[in-house]
């Protein structure tokens, strides 16, 4: 096997720096040459369909997979010597603890590993779980077992918290409260790294997106930069009774999205459309036309011509 390229100087004040990161199983090419850098204390989500290789980039950097070609260095270290050493907290979707095991006895566990750690009772504080402590991980809701993996990836203290699909399970109220304290989290200059589904906590939180589509990254950016890159405007609009079609039909529409007497168009030419609109649909009101949102972005740089 050739040797992975060297890694620019630059990169090795980075909290991460992935350098022609590849890893196959088969025939499918997972990750595809990633190139990323991310710098201290940046919080940065990452995106992409089911399949798109976020977990499996999540599992190199951490070192739980090994790349067939490219080199992962977090701090400057080696993944293995960068979790060694405290450097690197991680909730991910895979794996747990006994379900017999307490909250607080998986989190001091944890604790007890770790050349340095938070107090446990700190970390389940953090977390939102100490007022649970003593209750059995298997009498527990799928968030409530999800705020104590967020515990027990505090507890080490980490520079660098890597989370892969944190909210899952977590109902509105949870999914809020995990926020806030990821919030009070990253204000200390920590780096977060998220891979979520959820577009609004990206839009919400990130600093910075990264978009991926079949193994590689396809847009890198601020929220305001990726959402940019979607071209048009959206038109929304309520018109009681009118045909999708005849909407679709109208100069500068490319997509209609229909949500009961509510039209939203997706338009390459917003003037050209609201003309052809307000000339054959008098009656259609409250307008509105608005920037793309992440999600518009999402949908078109994540979608192939095959799609």
């Amino acid at each position: 096997m050739n040797e992975p390229p060297p890694i620019p100087a630059a990169h090795h004040g980075a909290a991460v720096a992935l350098s022609g990161l590849r890893r196959s199983y088969g025939p499918v090419r997972a990750v595809d040459g990633v190139d990323l850098t991310i710098a201290p204390g940046e919080v940065v989500a990452l995106l992409g369909p089911n399949g798109a290789g976020k977990s499996t980039t999540v599992d190199l950097l951490l070192g739980l997979s090994r790349p067939d070609a490219g080199e992962v260095r977090l701090f400057g270290r080696s993944p293995r010597e960068a979790v060694q050493d405290g450097l690197v907290g991680a909730m991910l979707q895979a794996g747990g603890f006994p379900e017999e095991m307490t909250a607080g006895e998986a989190v001091r566990l944890v604790a007890a590993l770790q050349r340095r750690a938070l107090p446990p009772v700190e970390a389940l504080r953090k977390a939102g779980v100490a007022d649970i402590a003593g209750q059995r991980l298997g009498r527990m809701s799928g968030g409530q077992r999800q705020r104590v993996r967020f515990a027990a990836a505090l507890v080490t203290d980490p520079d660098l918290l890597v989370l892969d699909e944190p909210t899952v399970a977590m109902d509105v109220r949870g999914r809020r409260e995990f926020w806030a304290a990821m919030r009070d989290f990253a204000r200390t200059g920590r780096t977060v790294l998220f891979a979520t589904h959820y577009l609004a906590e990206a839009e919400e939180f990130a600093d910075r997106v990264v978009l991926m589509r079949s193994g590689r990254v396809v847009a890198d950016g601020s929220v305001a930069a990726v959402r940019s890159l979607a071209a048009g405007r959206v038109v929304a609009l309520t018109l009681p009774g009118a045909d999708p079609r005849a909407l679709a039909a109208l100069p500068g529409v490319a997509d209609v999205r229909v949500d009961g007497e509510r039209f939203r168009l997706t338009c390459t030419d917003s003037d050209a459309a609201l003309r052809a609109l307000l000339r054959d649909h008098p009656a259609a009101h409250d307008i509105e036309v608005a920037a793309h949102g992440l999600e518009d972005a999402f949908v078109a740089l994540t979608t192939t011509k095959e799609d």
